[in-house]
C-alpha cells in the first residue's frame, strides 16, 4: 500500500464532471492498493493516518487530525503503484486487480471512519478533478508492506 498524505486547508473533488465531495481543514490522501495488501495492511495504514502528528500546536507538529477535529479525504489512486525500473512508461503490475482493489479501498474507508473522523472519498475508477489548498506544504509519502 502506498499513500501520499497531504495536510490541507480544504479540498473538493469532482468526479466525471459532477461535484462529489469536499472537506475543510484536515488531510487528503492518495491511496494506492497493491496486490500484496491485506486487512492488516489497511489497519496499520489507517492508524498511521489518523494519529500522524502533522498539525501545529505550540509551534511544533504536536497534533493529529483527530486532535484538531479535522476531516479526511481518501482518494483511490492506482498510479501510485508503479514499478519504474526500466523504460519510460510506468509499469502498474504491482497494483491490485480493479475489483479486488475497490473492495479493499471500501474496507479501508470503513476502518478510517471507525476512528470517528469525518471521511469523504473520490469515486473509484472515475476521472476526478481535485481542487485543494495544501497547507505548508506538508506532504508525506508512506509505503506499508
Amino acid at each position: 500500500m502506498r499513500v501520499v498524505i497531504q495536510r490541507v486547508q480544504r479540498a473538493s473533488l469532482t468526479a466525471d464532471g459532477v461535484p462529489y465531495s469536499s472537506i475543510g481543514k484536515g488531510i487528503m490522501c492518495m491511496v494506492g492498493i497493491e496486490k500484496t495488501d491485506t486487512l492488516d495492511t489497511l489497519k496499520r495504514c489507517a492508524h498511521k493516518i489518523v494519529t500522524l502528528r502533522i498539525f501545529k500546536r505550540d509551534e511544533k507538529l504536536n497534533d493529529s487530525v483527530l486532535d484538531i477535529g479535522g476531516e479526511i479525504m481518501l482518494i483511490s489512486n492506482f498510479t501510485l503503484c508503479t514499478s519504474n525500473t526500466t523504460g519510460a512508461r510506468p509499469d502498474f503490475s504491482p497494483a491490485m486487480e480493479k475489483n479486488k482493489a475497490n473492495e479493499m479501498f471500501n474496507d479501508f474507508v470503513k476502518i478510517v471512519r471507525e476512528y470517528g473522523v469525518k471521511v469523504e472519498t473520490g469515486v473509484f475508477g472515475a476521472h476526478m478533478l481535485i481542487d485543494c489548498v495544501i497547507d505548508g506544504p506538508l506532504n508525506i509519502y508512506k509505503e506499508f508492506k
